[in-house]
């Protein structure tokens, strides 16, 4: 068994087959997942589990780029976005906002897969594409020119920068 990692053996498949942009989407309880999605089902009752311990766990496993979800979470929903910043904050990931609707007739249709949770918390459905380690991508002392974007990410990392809307 392995400590400390994703037991679920389908989640742990897909979350290895994951690359550079690639898109996951964690969501709700009632969140309309596309038929034709790669679909992981792990609610199996009201609030079990939590979509921000999916997060909180995808967020230890996958480097994240970009957190998208719907702006009505800054307004409606003020727990839920104080959780997102402080899971993740200093990941180095770029919060960007976008509607419910874009979420469910758009971005759920270009996910690689969507994790389905118990969470019955208005808006939370959380789309993250996935990036590269910026450090070992480009190591100190490996003579390679480091992209200005990863320069960028390792720096809201190194200073565990809490992340706003861009």
């Amino acid at each position: 068994m392995r400590s400390g990692r994703i037991i679920h053996p389908e989640l742990a498949k897909a979350v290895a087959s994951l690359g550079h942009m690639d898109i996951l989407m964690v969501v709700d309880a009632g969140f309309p997942i596309p038929a034709s999605a790669w679909r992981i089902d792990l609610g199996f009752y009201e609030g079990i589990p939590d979509v921000l311990d999916v997060l909180r766990v995808m967020r230890q496993e996958v480097f994240a780029e970009e957190i998208h979800f719907a702006g009505d979470i800054l307004t409606r929903n003020i727990p839920l976005y104080t959780a997102l910043q402080e899971i993740f904050t200093g990941s180095g990931a770029a919060f960007k906002l976008t509607t419910h609707e874009h979420l469910v007739n758009v971005v759920a249709h270009q996910a690689k897969f969507i994790v389905r949770s118990g969470s019955f918390n208005p808006w939370a459905n959380i789309a993250i594409a996935a990036s590269t380690d910026p450090f070992a991508w480009f190591a100190d002392g490996s003579g390679a020119e480091i992209l200005p974007a990863y320069v960028e990410r390792r720096r809201l990392m190194t200073a565990n920068v809490r992340p706003e809307p861009s």
